[in-house]
């Protein structure tokens, strides 16, 4: 395909030339052209000096009907949101290069507008049906224009506002929108937008910004705020996978101990919950701060101690101090 839209717009082009523009070298772009006459399409080589190939009598391809909108939407899948596989995704950012120029930019745009996160913020997350809004916000994006967007916040108090949208991320169940504001860098979830409304005007984006990584600022810096308690320990090196499947991005890995140990740090909701999450892995870590993870661990132990020591004794839970 990029090969057919590469000559319809050149009418004339070089092995060089195709190896150049999509990235193979020129044993294979001198291949895939002579396949193209062997398939049927009248593809001929003119040798000599300002040789090359040609479309026989300018022919068109089908893929030359392809209106802005059908392009957009098949380049939807070669961005970081994709499900399809790399060699596709390859494939399809290859082939925006052969594309009219008059579709090429916001093809690259469509590429590049969303970004899939697949990670939840929580277990109480629930899934939100994608809303009717998200179709029109990403076509704000797409076409690079501000919106006036309504929306209604966490307190249920509507709101309208002018933005610059720069992408939206599929987190987990949810969608968001990011775009710049008045007020700086924001992050809209799309199930409270109540409008969208294009203004026409064109939107502001910076020339070096990367959705995916914009978006793994914002999240990080969320994570942080959900969990906002810390915890320093020592963990075997046998155990540290552990604590990656535990944690995850909750997890910072520091350095080597005297005792071939590994310093950790691990963030949780707060003390308490930080001690349940860490108590079953008594086996490879050790708790070395703050005193109230400490103390709410011993309370555990207590706990286990007196149920499973003796079954028959009463339970007697130790408050850990606050």
């Amino acid at each position: 395909m990029a090969l057919l839209l590469l000559l319809q717009r050149r009418e004339h082009v070089t092995a060089a030339e195709v190896a150049r523009e999509l990235e193979v070298s020129e044993r294979t772009a001198r291949r895939d052209l002579d396949a193209l006459g062997t398939a049927g399409v009248p593809v001929y080589s003119v040798q000599g000096r300002g040789g090359g190939w040609r479309l026989v009598g300018g022919a068109r391809t089908d893929l030359s009907g392809l209106t802005a909108s059908e392009a957009r939407a098949l380049f939807l899948v070669a961005g970081p949101a994709a499900a399809a596989t790399p060699a596709v995704r390859a494939a399809l950012r290859k082939l925006v290069q052969a594309l009219p120029a008059t579709f090429r930019e916001q093809a690259e745009a469509a590429a590049s507008s969303v970004v899939t996160d697949p990670r939840r913020w929580g277990a109480g997350d629930v899934t939100h049906r994608p809303p009717h809004l998200l179709d029109d916000l990403q076509d704000a994006v797409v076409r690079g224009v501000q919106v006036r967007l309504g929306y209604v916040d966490g307190r249920g108090t509507g709101t309208e506002r002018t933005v610059h949208p720069l992408g939206v991320v599929a987190k987990g169940p949810s969608w968001y929108l990011v775009a710049d504001t008045d007020a700086g860098r924001r992050t809209f979830r799309v199930d409270r937008v109540s409008s969208v409304e294009p203004t026409g005007d064109p939107a502001d984006r910076p020339a070096d910004f990367d959705l995916a990584a914009s978006w793994r600022e914002i999240a990080d810096e969320v994570d942080r705020r959900r969990t906002p308690a810390q915890a320093w320990a020592v963990c075997t090196p046998d155990g540290l996978d552990v604590l990656r499947i535990g944690f995850g991005d909750r997890l910072e890995v520091g350095g080597p101990t005297a005792d071939g140990r590994v310093e950790v740090v691990v963030r949780g909701r707060d003390a308490q919950v930080l001690a349940g999450e860490l108590a079953g892995l008594v086996a490879w870590v050790e708790v070395t701060g703050p005193a109230a993870v400490r103390a709410h661990l011993a309370a555990i132990g207590d706990v286990l101690v007196a149920r499973y020591r003796d079954p028959g004794a009463p339970l007697v839970r130790r408050r850990a101090p606050s």
